[in-house]
């Protein structure tokens, strides 16, 4: 059975970081991304990771200020949040691909997902 368990989301000042956790199970093989949703927008992809933990894509939005990363015996992917800014407030879910098959980094190709972490970015 294949679960992905998100954590680490919450309340932050902008400016603040925060980091976010996927401990998943029942996958082997598997590209990782986040993603995160707005109330009223499209879910979009922030930034995913190959299997083997090589490169990384982060969207245009989040780069030099976000990085992923991973640890395959631990079952866990990270999002390091920095600089963290209001228009970053949204759900972020962690989704799971057969590897080396999202190679668009989107959001369809992506076909396990977790329940999702609430971060808010207070001004």
């Amino acid at each position: 059975q294949v679960q992905l368990v998100e954590s680490g989301g919450g309340l932050v000042q902008a400016g603040g970081s925060l980091t976010l956790s996927c401990v998943y199970s029942g996958l082997s093989r598997y590209d990782m991304g986040w993603f995160r949703q707005a109330p009223g927008k499209d879910r979009e992809t922030v930034a995913t990771i190959s299997w083997s933990g090589t490169t990384p894509y982060y969207a245009d939005s989040v780069k030099g200020r976000f990085t992923i990363s991973r640890d395959n015996a631990k079952n866990t992917v990270w999002l390091q949040m920095n600089s963290l800014k209001p228009e970053d407030t949204a759900v972020y879910l962690c989704a799971a691909a057969p590897a080396g098959k999202a190679t668009a980094h989107s959001v369809y190709e992506y076909g396990y997902w977790g329940q999702g972490t609430q971060v808010t970015v207070s001004s």
